[in-house]
């Protein structure tokens, strides 16, 4: 793909990642949200699990395409992951709890699927602060290594999604079977990397 064409590939995701947050804020605005405080928490964490997903599906998206240039777009992708379960974190601790740490605390003690939740977002951190070039250049090898903790992040995003809903779980259940694909997927190429040549 040519330079002009991959930056155009790169303005449009970056506007197509800020629709869902203008979406809800429009919505909560408008007054269309009956609960606008669970409304704009649960649509960013619904978000931050897409964008999550999407950022695992660029590596078998690219090896099935043939399409290397998809690599382009991970960082990108991943960086919005964080963008988003910032403000779903922040959304919980300011409009929800109102910065009370003692009620914060006690929900992530208490409440299962706030501790997997609070895991997730906390293991994300390391993997934001390390996005850059300058970074990667500094760990070297141990970049790669720390980067594999999108895979439990996932899987804990999954859990918390799960855990939250209580009764039509068919939403999760399609996550965790994205999850399961794209993970199927990786160790489906890692043993054919290990199977000796004919």
């Amino acid at each position: 793909m040519k330079p002009d064409k991959l930056s155009l590939l790169k303005i449009a995701v970056f506007i197509l990642c800020l629709l869902p947050l203008a979406r809800a804020s429009w919505i909560v605005l408008s007054g269309q949200a009956i609960n606008p405080i669970e409304f704009i928490t649960r649509s960013l964490g619904t978000w931050t699990l897409v964008l999550l997903l999407l950022t695992l599906a660029i590596t078998p998206l690219r090896k099935l395409s043939g399409r290397n240039e998809l690599i382009k777009l991970r960082r990108m992708l991943g960086l919005f992951t964080f963008f988003y379960v910032l403000l779903h974190f922040l959304s919980y601790v300011w409009l929800d709890k109102f910065f009370d740490p003692a009620d914060i605390l006690k929900d992530i003690v208490k409440r299962p699927f706030i501790t997997v939740g609070f895991a997730a977002f906390v293991l994300l951190i390391p993997l934001a602060l390390t996005s850059t070039d300058a970074m990667m250049r500094r760990l070297k090898r141990n970049w790669g290594r720390l980067h594999k903790l999108v895979y439990p992040i996932a899987m804990l995003g999954v859990l918390h999604y799960w855990w939250l809903v209580k009764k039509d779980l068919t939403q999760p259940i399609i996550y965790a079977c994205v999850l399961a694909l794209l993970l199927g997927f990786r160790l489906w190429q890692r043993r054919i990397r290990r199977m000796p040549g004919d």
